[in-house]
């Protein structure tokens, strides 16, 4: 009797287990999300939220549809409010590069969001580079970062470049290229760096601070001339550009990621269901190859990782952004 009541016990604990499962996985699986991108369709953050996105729907965290919402302007930091206001249940993530969440808090005496508190951390999607070009307005003979910082003290009046959001990474990475060799850099922020690749092709900027991305495919066409990139080895996009650290600016040596994050309070289980659909869809060869179309590498991580990432950002960036003197106000 002894064993047949233990026996149906462990039956009922699995029956138990049984039918609590199906409820876990509701919670997890939604027929709808949405990603919600801070900057203009056709750049590497839209890129980025439309491919991954593609392969996360039909999985058991969205069943039938991933929506990208581009919400440009102020930065990234409008599409930070929407994401923030949004209800923590996992049908609404935000994809940014880690500028709006780690440099931000260092150049805004008030932020309309807490990058620390109002949001959670899902996973990194992809990492990227920064880079240097120069237009038709910048003569054929420069050729490297060097030349350009001597064109431009021969021509100040020219001496400009854009870059995809006023306090942003490649923003600042133009501004210590300038303030490190004593050459007035003039900043043109836009609102993603599509525009700003457009004026440079015009011929109404000199260039622009822009990730690799951005600038690759008029390089390749011979449009636009990438001059440096700022990773710690070249891309394998570019080859053929050296780096900021090989032309001797080592303290332009920089990656960034785009990472994704769900409104504060989301639950744990559905953070790990989004991480999963993420990290699976940047294993796909279509998303890695996609991507690279667009000078990015898919590259994901935990939660956790990505949080420490995101904070040792912070720290780093808190010195150079004081050098820089820049804020919100400036």
């Amino acid at each position: 009797m002894r064993t047949d009541r233990r026996q149906i016990l462990q039956a009922g604990a699995a029956f138990g287990a049984l039918a609590a499962l199906p409820m876990a996985l509701r919670a997890q699986s939604f027929d709808v999300v949405k990603i919600v991108n801070g900057f203009p369709a056709g750049g590497t953050a839209d890129a980025t939220a439309r491919r991954i996105g593609e392969r996360m729907t039909g999985t058991s965290y969205a069943k039938n549809a991933v929506v990208v919402e581009n919400k440009p302007g102020a930065g990234g930091r409008i599409a930070c409010d929407v994401v923030k206001a949004a209800a923590p249940d996992g049908t609404t993530l935000l994809l940014t590069p880690y500028s709006m969440m780690s440099i931000y808090p260092h150049i805004y005496r008030t932020l309309s969001y807490d990058p620390f508190k109002d949001f959670v951390p899902v996973s990194i999607g992809a990492v990227m580079t920064h880079a240097l070009s120069v237009g038709p307005m910048v003569p054929a003979s420069v050729k490297t970062v060097k030349d350009y910082l001597a064109w431009s003290k021969a021509n100040p009046d020219k001496a400009n470049y854009g870059s995809p959001a006023a306090g942003s990474t490649p923003h600042f990475l133009g501004a210590l290229l300038g303030l490190n060799n004593n050459v007035d850099l003039k900043h043109v922020p836009y609102r993603g760096s599509a525009p700003a690749v457009a004026d440079m092709l015009g011929g109404t900027l000199a260039s622009t601070s822009t990730p690799t991305g951005d600038a690759l495919a008029n390089h390749r066409a011979g449009k636009v001339r990438i001059l440096a990139t700022s990773g710690a080895q070249r891309t394998p996009f570019t080859p053929d550009v050296p780096t900021y650290a090989e032309q001797g600016f080592p303290e332009l040596t920089t990656e960034e990621w785009f990472g994704f994050y769900a409104p504060a309070r989301t639950p744990a289980n559905v953070v790990q269901a989004a991480n999963a659909a993420i990290n699976q869809a940047i294993k796909e060869k279509s998303v890695v190859d996609s991507l690279a179309l667009m000078g990015l590498v898919a590259r994901g991580s935990t939660p956790a990782e990505m949080e420490k990432s995101q904070k040792d950002e912070h720290t780093r960036w808190g010195p150079l952004v004081k050098k820089i003197g820049f804020t919100a106000d400036s």
